[in-house]
């Protein structure tokens, strides 16, 4: 396989260790400030849930579900658009706009390691095509409300037109 490789494409056996010292360092000091981290994560995530709810409510895309009972560390906030090429104008739209949205994840089965080693069993109902319709929006600690806000302005105004 040559060419460029995302960190989300399954190429070969093995596994990917990357952690040095420096990286260790990093972590053990966000691990000081979990607690706080998280919280500013879910209140942006909470954030974009309530600003999106309308456009769920009017059946133009999809927001992930969190089981009664349980909970999540915000780690990401999706949406998912109608299809591939929504998906894609919506992405290049939020671009134009200075907004970096990202599809989530290649299936493992059409990955080239997947297709080399591994076999879909059965047939593919959901897989790629929900993977073809989830965007990641911005999601980060000490993302602020102006650029949060901006974000949600911007993807409100996609979904107006």
């Amino acid at each position: 396989f040559r060419g460029q490789v995302d960190k989300y494409t399954w190429v070969d056996f093995g596994d990917s260790y990357l952690p040095s010292e420096l990286n260790a360092a990093y972590l053990w000091a966000q691990l000081l400030h979990a607690d706080e981290i998280n919280e500013n994560r879910l209140a942006s995530w909470h954030r974009y849930r309530e600003a999106f709810q309308p456009l769920v409510d009017a059946g133009k895309i999809e927001l992930q579900h969190i089981p009664e009972g349980c909970t999540h560390n915000a780690h990401m906030f999706y949406l998912k658009c109608k299809d591939l090429a929504e998906r894609t104008e919506f992405i290049r739209f939020l671009k134009e706009n200075d907004i970096l949205a990202v599809f989530h994840y290649i299936p493992l089965h059409s990955a080239p390691a997947g297709e080399k080693f591994g076999r879909f069993d059965g047939e593919d109902v959901y897989t790629t095509a929900e993977s073809e319709r989830l965007v990641r929006l911005p999601m980060y600690y000490g993302l602020t409300e102006a650029d949060q806000s901006k974000v949600i302005a911007k993807v409100l105004e996609f979904y107006e037109k």
